[in-house]
């Protein structure tokens, strides 16, 4: 089966350097709309549960219950990121992905008609929840690494940002979503805000599977560097000889880079999740928004994290690559921003401020996966980011999905964190403020390697 995965490399075709650039973006193109929207409906089948919470605790499930499935998905997806991205890396990640959403949507479909059908206990639904985020665990990775075989470094940057989208646009749309297949094909049935968006998934992954090539090779062509006249790196020429698990142990166990981009991307994630998982049953339940204005909420949030990836991947590649710089820049403004999260009191005030959150969290979020590209080679890409992503969704999901959970659950007596007993709402902004700087913090120290690295390149 997993030969069905492998990369294709057929003779070269022969054709000149010139006719490859002219036919290079419509190839590109090609393979950049099945990772865009491949990723897309991945958030579709994961941000339908935060759409869905107030309805399913209507229902008798309780938050910490929806804490536990919600962090069941995040280990899952966090263990999958670093296991399934080894296994991923050098394969055709394009097919692989496509194949791996549509596993992801058939787990989402059971428990949409086991919701449906009123035979859905929450051990089933946590043990699919899981299973769907085991699947949807390399997608990002995979996607960076299919636009990196097919790009060079100095553009690099900005299609990363603008792929970026299709996970806020597909995370901003996808209460909406789901919340209109339920009420307008199953009776406004919770079930039918899972099994709506896994119809959808299913749909793209068949499509993906059979669409576009993974890297330029495939088609008979050079390689990316070669076509736009780009040295090979270093990294990748040493690569090239060496086994999988070698340049394991080589470029991604003993880079302490990499290591730093894994506990920063921890504390980012502590924030943008602790925002984006709970801020639909936050305004209902301390609001007093109704259900629709709660699953708006994810809208705005990715709304303004769509601008945000385009605005502060491009700023990056006009720092010429100093990406943890302008992470700090983007943390530091959330510290000022999430105010008007924490004091807003009506939808306007709470979705401006939400807007704003998006387009700033998603900076640092977007910028930490582009700097491991800088520091492996591609055939360790996913591997090490799944690394990166392995820290965020255990540690860094661990706090936002059970320790919020923990904290505002009104049945339950609080959390402690360094002899402070937390408990309702308004506390949980304190783990927030703490995490901003903390990420910062690391960042700083990435940001001197950074530095160290960019002059080198340029001397």
């Amino acid at each position: 089966m997993l030969h069905y995965f492998d990369l294709k490399r057929p003779q070269k075709l022969g054709l000149s350097i010139d006719e490859q650039k002219n036919r290079w973006f419509r190839e590109f193109l090609k393979s950049f709309l099945v990772v865009f929207f491949v990723y897309f409906c991945m958030y579709l089948i994961r941000n339908n549960l935060s759409a869905a919470q107030p309805l399913l605790v209507k229902d008798g499930i309780s938050t910490t219950a929806l804490g536990w499935i919600g962090y069941g998905f995040s280990l899952a997806y966090g263990i999958g990121k670093t296991v399934l991205g080894y296994v991923v890396d050098g394969k055709n990640t394009k097919k692989f992905m496509s194949f791996l959403l549509i596993l992801a949507a058939i787990m989402t479909l059971i428990i949409g008609v086991a919701l449906l059908m009123d035979h859905a206990p929450v051990g089933l639904i946590l043990v699919l929840w899981s299973l769907n985020g085991i699947f949807q665990s390399p997608g990002g990775s995979a996607s960076l690494s299919t636009i990196s075989r097919w790009t060079t470094t100095t553009t690099r940057g900005r299609y990363i940002g603008i792929w970026n989208i299709s996970h806020e646009f597909g995370g901003a749309v996808a209460g909406v979503i789901a919340l209109w297949g339920a009420n307008h094909l199953f009776g406004g049935n919770v079930g039918g805000m899972f099994i709506f968006p896994a119809i959808i998934g299913l749909i793209v992954g068949f499509w993906g599977l059979f669409f576009g090539a993974d890297d330029p090779q495939e088609l008979g062509w050079d390689p990316s560097e070669v076509i736009f006249g780009e040295n090979v790196s270093k990294a990748d020429q040493s690569a090239s000889k060496m086994s999988k698990w070698t340049i394991f142990k080589t470029f991604v166990m003993k880079s302490p880079w990499v290591w730093l981009l894994c506990i920063a991307n921890v504390f980012v994630y502590v924030v943008r999740i602790g925002i984006v998982n709970w801020a639909p049953l936050y305004t209902v339940q301390q609001l007093h928004f109704t259900v629709a204005q709660g699953a708006n909420t994810l809208l705005l949030f990715q709304l303004g994290g769509i601008i945000g990836s385009v605005v502060w991947g491009w700023f990056s590649d006009l720092l010429k690559g100093r990406r943890a710089v302008v992470s700090i820049i983007c943390l530091a403004l959330t510290a000022f921003v999430v105010l008007g999260y924490r004091y807003g009191t009506t939808p306007m005030m709470i979705n401006t401020s939400l807007f704003f959150l998006g387009m700033l969290i998603y900076g640092p979020q977007l910028l930490i996966g582009v700097s491991v590209i800088s520091f492996v080679p591609k055939n360790a890409l996913n591997v090490s980011d799944g690394l990166t992503g392995t820290f965020a969704y255990i540690f860094g999901d661990l706090m936002a999905q059970v320790g919020f959970a923990a904290i505002a659950d009104p049945k339950q007596n609080g959390l402690s964190i360094l002899g402070m007993n937390l408990h309702g709402w308004n506390d949980t902004f304190i783990v927030f403020y703490l995490a901003v700087v903390l990420s910062i913090i690391v960042l700083a120290v990435i940001a001197v390697g950074e530095e160290k690295r960019i002059r080198q390149q340029l001397n």
